[in-house]
């Protein structure tokens, strides 16, 4: 006898035909049916099935401590959700990233993938959920209104170390070019006109404080994503679970993941506030805007090769036109530039998704993960791929920096504590008319001698604080 390829599965709506092959059921496939949106399954966010794998197995074994389920089913269950946390049945999670419903078909899917692969390893044949249930068992003690935000917050925290990792990795390549271009002296700029000298070395250090400091910001976020509502139930009255479940699910879950999770002391307003969300979304937002600066300037710094700035050389990496030969482009940055808008972007949905929400819950949180996730990959992506493809091989036009240095009239402004801002004034004005350098003209007006001159412009005296030179 051959084998069917349907199975024939039952919920409040009535029958539908499932895919005998398919581990999910007929709430998965009703979704399927009802949000085709963007063709972007949830699977596609790893972090988020395997954070769904966990709260389900804390569950399974917070109802098995406290005499609810069977140690044959809990057994079943964790065993499923093990396999699928090691990357199993992964693409069995097909539901649309953005769902109506407050993640109930996400936490449908999860259910009913679970459940058939736990029947499979008590052996029986999926669907024959008399065995074991999707919702009866897989999702006892719980909803999906403190399962999805739960499995989110599991699913962010994991994401945000990846990320931190990332930033490190592209600030360490800040770093070391911070240290091999510590002496190269260059004018800095203000609102793009010359301003004082100082080395190629402290822009760059620039650069890896701003995602230093940044890297503490998301980990401050991170802390505040690991308090759940797990045990919450419907509204976070906890109803239709014992008193001791919120804190056996959580001490469980801590366990699975490793994460420090703890229950929140309301789980009433937990339920319905998602403030840690827009908080981690304007934290990486705030990312997202200073990594873009750093683009911007090295664009600026590399424009050229002959008519721009040409302080530093980016690697080339690809043909830069297809009508200009030799064109080179800053296309590392600039992908970069382009995660950045995004995030800014995904930061302005998720808030207004914070805003919509409706008394005990947001019904908004699909596009407020889907919004995080997003913007969580791509700027892991866009650190490690400017670290890698860009900053490691940044060279510095080392002719071009003296030369932009010998021209510039910004050296003037360190000769203030020796002619007065007067004699300055009138130095730089004077140069600027005529293209002479400026020491040239400080000699020739005797301000200062040649000897003096070299004394108050070594580098060191440039780009640090000092005391004035006394001149005898």
């Amino acid at each position: 006898m051959s084998t069917p390829i349907e199975r024939l599965e039952h919920d409040l709506l009535g029958d539908l035909m499932v895919p005998n092959d398919a581990y999910y059921g007929v709430h998965t496939l009703r979704a399927l049916h009802n949000f085709p949106i963007t063709g972007i399954p949830i699977s596609t966010y790893p972090n988020l099935v395997n954070a769904l794998a966990s709260v389900k197995e804390a569950a399974a074994l917070a109802n098995h401590e406290l005499g609810l389920l069977p140690e044959h089913k809990m057994k079943a269950i964790v065993q499923a959700c093990q396999s699928i946390r090691e990357g199993r049945l992964h693409d069995q999670f097909v539901v649309d990233v953005i769902q109506g419903g407050a993640g109930t078909s996400t936490n449908m899917n999860a259910n009913e993938v679970i459940a058939n692969l736990a029947l499979e390893y008590m052996g029986f044949q999926r669907g024959e959920y008399a065995n074991l249930h999707p919702n009866e068992d897989v999702n006892l003690g719980q909803s999906t209104n403190d399962v999805y935000p739960t499995a989110l917050k599991i699913a962010g925290y994991m994401g945000i170390v990846q990320l931190v990792e990332a930033m490190a990795v592209l600030r360490m390549s800040f770093e070391r070019k911070a240290e091999e271009f510590k002496h190269d002296l260059k004018m800095g700029r203000t609102q793009l006109q010359d301003a004082v000298p100082m080395t190629l070395g402290q822009e760059f250090s620039t650069f890896a404080v701003m995602l230093g400091e940044d890297e503490e910001r998301v980990l401050e976020a991170s802390k505040l994503i690991c308090e759940i509502n797990l045990g919450a139930t419907a509204i976070g009255t906890g109803i239709n679970t014992p008193p001791e479940y919120a804190a056996a699910a959580c001490k469980h879950l801590a366990a699975v993941t490793g994460i420090p999770v703890s229950t929140s002391p309301n789980l009433v307003e937990a339920t319905q506030d998602v403030g840690s969300f827009v908080q981690l979304s304007g934290v990486l937002k705030r990312v997202a805007v200073k990594l873009s600066k750093v683009c911007n300037d090295l664009r600026l710094l590399s424009s050229g090769p002959r008519a721009g700035f040409g302080e530093i050389n980016l690697p080339a990496v690809q043909a830069g036109s297809s009508i200009m030969p030799g064109k080179v482009n800053p296309v590392i940055p600039e992908v970069v530039n382009q995660i950045a808008f995004e995030v800014i972007g995904n930061d302005v949905t998720v808030t207004f998704a914070a805003e919509a929400g409706q008394l005990q819950l947001n019904a908004f949180e699909p596009i407020i993960a889907h919004s995080l996730f997003k913007s969580v990959a791509h700027l892991r992506a866009g650190c490690l791929t400017l670290a890698s493809r860009c900053v490691d091989g940044i060279t510095a036009n080392r002719d071009r920096l003296s030369a932009l240095m010998d021209s510039s009239i910004g050296v003037v402004t360190a000769l203030n504590p020796y002619i007065g801002y007067v004699n300055a004034t009138q130095v730089a004005q004077e140069a600027l008319l005529s293209g002479r350098g400026v020491a040239e003209i400080v000699v020739e007006r005797g301000l200062l001698t040649p000897a003096q001159l070299e004394q108050i412009l070594q580098p060191d005296m440039l780009t640090a604080p000092r005391q004035a030179i006394v001149f005898r």
